[in-house]
């Protein structure tokens, strides 16, 4: 019994990258699969992921598992589908579906008894999140964020009352500073620091796993002035901002080089499936393109240029990019409004900024997230009055302070 209910378990956590709340018990009979309950019920098993492509005729679909490979479903005449609710706690609300209701985009669970083969033996069923429902439930996610949620960098933390002390900028160089208790009522996750940040892939953490200059988001009731926040999730990630001019593209590698703006030395971005690319365009940010308000905010994706829902956690979590502190809107708000490109419009001597995992290659990032027209924003960066009142230069913006917090995990609530 605990391990089909583990199972139930990490069905829904894993499709529905959307739901948070702690999974309860499922309660999925076991009928479903021909049998009548036992002591020792099978271990639940199956792939996990995306439907790429269908085929009725050969009763197939092509189904790309998290793990990125590509896995064939058999189906059959006794194959049952069942559509689950993104944001549901259990499966006790599923209802029945057909396969003509299944699309391409949708994420679905296939499952098998355990020790089935399951490159020949129909799956006997098939749980599916629709890739509208998930679409309508990650914007509401998403505003929720905006509206109740803080982003920034780790500034300082205090051991002994466990608060967090999260700061960030307004466009316009206002210093901005959140106060963050936590207890052991706030969801604590932390992104994984091996690979390209999910949301849905953050793991349980604690507060002792924070550290300075560390991103993080916060979802939560703000204080009247805004200078605290009660928490009820917060999740971060550590990521290295870098900055600088595109000097080489390779198409076939993906993988864009930069000379670094800080040290002046040369970087290779690797460029992932998952990574996000936005562009930047001074006097246009908010009009027009896919990247206005209401159009792609909630897009992700560079292989191909195409843009595809993002789901919670990223987000943003990759996903929502944290609401403004107080004095304005921050960093993370307005890039989360810019447009969604590809690895094909870029260009050498473009300016970029970007958040990336670091190897054991100093010289080489994983891109999370990549901003180019970044000239601008540096421009602006530096302009503000630095220590002794002077202006700054490009070169000596200070890029984590400047742009902390801007970057989280992909796929966000």
């Amino acid at each position: 019994m605990d391990n089909f209910r583990a199972s139930e378990r990490t069905f829904v956590t894993r499709l529905s990258i959307l739901t948070l709340a702690v999974i309860g018990v499922l309660s999925l009979s076991f009928c479903a699969f021909g049998q009548t309950p036992s002591a020792s019920p099978p271990t639940i098993v199956g792939v996990i992921g995306e439907v790429k492509a269908l085929d009725t005729a050969a009763n197939q679909i092509i189904v790309r598992a998290d793990s990125g490979v590509l896995f064939t479903v058999n189906l059959s005449d006794k194959t049952q589908y069942k559509r689950m609710a993104p944001g549901a706690k259990t499966l006790d609300t599923a209802t029945a579906i057909t396969l003509a209701d299944v699309g391409q985009g949708d994420r679905v669970w296939a499952r098998w008894r355990a020790g089935s083969d399951q490159k020949t033996v129909p799956t006997p069923q098939l749980i599916v999140m629709s890739k509208a429902d998930l679409a309508k439930k990650q914007e509401q996610d998403r505003a929720e964020w905006r509206r109740r949620g803080v982003s920034g960098i780790v500034a300082s933390l205090n051991p002994s009352t466990k608060e967090i002390t999260v700061s960030s900028r307004t466009m316009a160089g206002v210093p901005q500073s959140v106060v963050i208790p936590v207890t052991d009522k706030v969801m604590f996750r932390r992104y994984p620091p091996d690979a390209i940040p999910k949301y849905s892939d953050a793991r349980p953490s604690k507060f002792e796993e924070v550290k300075v200059n560390d991103q993080l988001r916060a979802l939560g009731d703000k204080s009247a002035d805004g200078t605290h926040l009660t928490a009820e999730e917060v999740v971060f990630g550590t990521f290295r901002i870098a900055g600088g001019i595109v000097t080489a593209i390779d198409m076939a590698t993906s993988q864009v080089k930069i000379n670094d703006l800080q040290t002046k030395k040369s970087v290779t971005i690797i460029l992932k499936p998952e990574s996000v690319l936005r562009r930047f365009a001074a006097g246009g940010m908010f009009g027009g393109g896919s990247g206005g308000p209401g159009a792609a905010p909630g897009a992700q994706g560079q292989g191909q240029g195409q843009t595809q829902p993002r789901p919670p956690g990223a987000g943003g979590p990759g996903g929502p990019q944290g609401g403004g502190m107080r004095g304005g809107m921050n960093m993370a708000d307005l890039l989360e409004r810019l447009p969604i490109i590809s690895i094909n419009d870029l260009k050498v001597g473009d300016t970029i900024i970007m958040s990336g995992l670091q190897g054991s290659d100093p010289t080489q990032l994983t891109a999370v997230s990549l901003v180019t027209g970044a000239e601008t924003l540096f421009t602006m960066m530096a302009a503000r009055p630095q220590t002794g009142g002077q202006a700054g230069r490009p070169q000596g913006v200070d890029l984590n302070g400047s742009f902390g917090g801007m970057f989280g995990g992909v796929g966000a609530p």
